[in-house]
């Protein structure tokens, strides 16, 4: 279930075909699944230790047991500030454009963890080691990425998928829309990633690819001409 992707990053595969992944990026685990994936990412962090814990974004798949190995382990927790009060009160669906959908209380209901203090925040060019902070909103309303310049290598949480959701075909896809609070904004966040051209991109959802040929940016500018 660890992968390594590049110097000092780790893939973490939480569930079959890499459909939830988390990361380990040069002593920083980023998300943590669901909550049911304490085991997998505790069994992660024994191996390679981590001094500290941030989010991409605080939906359920992304947060889920980020209150207890943040517990457990003694490490902060940090995420952008606009998503601090999802990540401290644990209702994490409030911002989906239908939180009373039937999968989004499911998620809230079985996916979700206990909210957990935010001792660290960041924002648009923050430094996480050797990455530096995007701010790329769209599928959250103050989602994250990370990009390490020196490899290009990408942290691309949920702007968009690596696989088909409902049957794990891998493929390039935006996130769905029922789960996403503002696929246009979310778009342009795309297009702000695809000019930073990435080398190796890591998924929320989805294996790791390697962009050769400019797949990803040949995506994204497919997603700016049809929406």
């Amino acid at each position: 279930m660890l992968h390594k992707v590049a110097a000092e990053v780790f893939q973490i595969s939480l569930m079959p075909r890499n459909s939830i992944n988390c990361y380990i990026i040069e002593g920083v685990l980023v998300d943590s699944g669901i909550r049911s994936s304490y085991n997998t990412v505790k069994k992660a962090i024994q191996k390679i230790p981590v001094y500290q814990h941030v989010l991409t974004h605080a939906h359920a798949d992304h947060q889920g047991c980020s209150d207890q190995i943040c517990a457990d382990f003694e490490i902060p927790l940090c995420c952008h500030p606009s998503e601090v009060l999802r990540t401290e009160t644990g209702m994490v669906t409030q911002d989906y454009p239908r939180p009373q959908y039937w999968i989004a209380k499911l998620q809230q209901k079985y996916w979700a963890g206990q909210g957990h203090k935010v001792e660290n925040t960041v924002v648009e060019n923050d430094m996480i080691e050797n990455f530096r902070v995007l701010e790329t909103p769209g599928h959250s309303a103050a989602h994250i990425s990370l990009f390490r310049e020196i490899d290009g290598l990408l942290i691309m949480g949920d702007v968009a998928t690596n696989m088909n959701l409902l049957t794990t075909a891998t493929g390039l896809r935006l996130p769905p829309n029922i789960f996403t609070s503002d696929q246009e904004r979310n778009i342009q966040s795309l297009q702000k990633l695809a000019e930073l051209n990435p080398a190796i991109i890591c998924f929320g959802h989805g294996p790791v690819m390697q962009n050769r040929n400019r797949k990803f940016e040949q995506f994204v500018a497919k997603c700016s001409t049809t929406f």
